[in-house]
């Protein structure tokens, strides 16, 4: 993974990168304008300039481009070729506790007959609020940094 300042890969560059490691084949800045949802190619162009500065990507002799390695950026992991912010990730760990307390809940009150424990019943609100605080905020985030998709709708209905 390249190490390089977080600061500089975010917005269009950050939504550019990602498409070119999800393409995961060589592609061109008209590819990478209608993928990243930009407004013409030489923005797309101005980005791939950018990311090759970086030395995330390259262009091959046919003048297409296509990502060397995956960076780690700040806030987010990588799964597969998906970038994924981090707090979603955060959020199913929360989750996976939560349906754990909820079994024990169940467990205690239909199987054993037993009055579930106190810490038990204050738990699962507090895990539950934490999985959703987290998921709300990763999702923030994830729509912040990724296309408008409306604006793609709007531009294949033009090209249509």
């Amino acid at each position: 993974m390249a190490d390089l300042d977080y600061g500089d890969l975010e917005g269009n560059t950050l939504n550019v990168y990602a498409f070119v490691v999800k393409e995961g084949k060589p592609v061109g800045p008209r590819e990478v304008m209608r993928g990243a949802n930009l407004s013409s190619p030489s923005t797309a162009y101005r980005q791939l300039q950018k990311l090759e500065s970086f030395g995330l990507i390259e262009k091959n002799v046919y003048g297409a481009y296509v990502a060397r390695e995956k960076a780690s950026v700040r806030g987010h992991v990588w799964v597969g070729k998906n970038l994924v912010p981090r707090l979603i990730c955060y959020s199913l760990f929360f989750f996976g506790i939560l349906s754990v307390e909820v079994t024990i809940l169940i467990i205690q009150s239909l199987l054993q007959g037993q009055m579930p424990s106190l810490a038990v019943l204050y738990l699962i609100p507090i895990t539950a609020s934490s999985a959703g605080l987290f998921l709300a905020e990763g999702l923030i985030l994830h729509r912040r940094n990724k296309p408008n998709s409306l604006k793609s709708d709007l531009v294949d209905d033009k090209l249509v």
